[in-house]
């Protein structure tokens, strides 16, 4: 048989194949991929620790722009997480974050608003404590956060609040 009469019985095949499975009135079965439920810990790790880590290394530079911008990111992921998984051993996960995380925020954002170095120092250690403090009510007191200890964003300048030119971001030339 030539390569061009195989060719046509494959495609004819496949047209028989999925004409019948048409007919029936619906799509061929599929098999089924369960869905993906991301736990407490892989929230926090994919959401929450990148900003904490983002915080304290801008922190560092005093980029106050970018502070503002990663402290109201922090916020909403927390707020997302707590939506997201609703009750953790029995714990409210709101209300967790509400009693644990929402003043030390409200006073990092002050101190970034009024773009002082030692109040945000200050702050960021209360988030920090917080964080442990969470952790701790929630049976989890291996989960231990500190400030960063090394640059975790290669690919991110936390330091400055200057833009990348455009006609560099891919060729980095």
């Amino acid at each position: 048989m030539t390569s061009s009469k195989r060719g046509i019985r494959i495609v004819a095949g496949v047209a028989a194949t999925a004409i019948a499975a048409f007919a029936g009135g619906g799509a061929p079965a599929q098999t089924a991929q369960p869905d993906y439920h991301p736990s407490l810990g892989d929230l926090m790790t994919m959401a929450v620790q990148p900003r904490h880590i983002k915080l304290g290394l801008a922190g560092r530079a005093r980029n106050w722009t970018y502070l503002a911008y990663e402290a109201s990111e922090l916020r909403n992921a927390f707020n997302r997480v707590a939506r997201t998984v609703p009750s953790y051993r029995n714990n409210d996960m709101a209300g967790m974050v509400a009693a644990n995380i929402k003043e030390p925020l409200d006073r990092l954002d002050d101190a970034i608003k009024a773009r002082n170095g030692r109040r945000f120092d200050a702050a960021y250690a209360e988030v920090t404590h917080a964080c442990n403090t969470c952790h701790q009510g929630l049976g989890h007191p291996e989960v231990v956060i500190q400030v960063p200890q090394a640059w975790m964003f290669p690919d991110q300048n936390l330091g400055t609040a200057r833009a990348w030119p455009a006609t560099h971001a891919v060729t980095g030339r």
